[in-house]
């Protein structure tokens, strides 16, 4: 059994966070107080703090022949539900900095992936693999 990670961000704001992980992304809202909020991230507790100032930093690195922005975080998700969340985010109008796609097909590895951005310019990528054994295949 696999055991829910719990990681904190900083943030400028909280109302447009609130919104897109609850709204476009359909997190569920836990606990949370006027200068943070947490949500069950496909079951795992990411929490947002306010912080005064806060700006995100963005760096690239070449993989498979697209510009993966770094840092990132997200989800590993199960094949059957990755293009209804594709779908999801496609209804919301999510700008992708590296669109749904393959990667790695047909080699070890081969997994559908996508990057986009929340509204703190966190890098979201949100992975799937037709079989979990996959995942750190090489």
């Amino acid at each position: 059994m696999l055991y829910p990670f719990h990681a904190a961000y900083p943030v400028g704001e909280l109302e447009n966070t609130i919104y897109f992980y609850q709204t476009v992304l359909g997190c569920k809202k836990g606990r949370s107080d006027t200068t943070w909020v947490d949500f069950d991230l496909f079951g795992h507790q990411l929490v947002f703090h306010k912080v005064t100032g806060f700006k995100q930093q963005h760096y690239f690195n070449p993989v498979d022949k697209h510009h993966v922005p770094v840092p990132h975080f997200g989800v590993v998700l199960a094949w059957s539900a990755w293009q209804p969340f594709v779908e999801r985010l496609t209804k919301h109008a999510i700008s992708f900095e590296i669109a749904p796609h393959i990667r790695f097909k047909g080699k070890p590895g081969e997994q559908a992936t996508m990057f986009f951005y929340d509204p703190n310019q966190y890098a979201l990528e949100f992975k799937s693999f037709r079989s979990l054994e996959m995942l750190f295949q090489t």
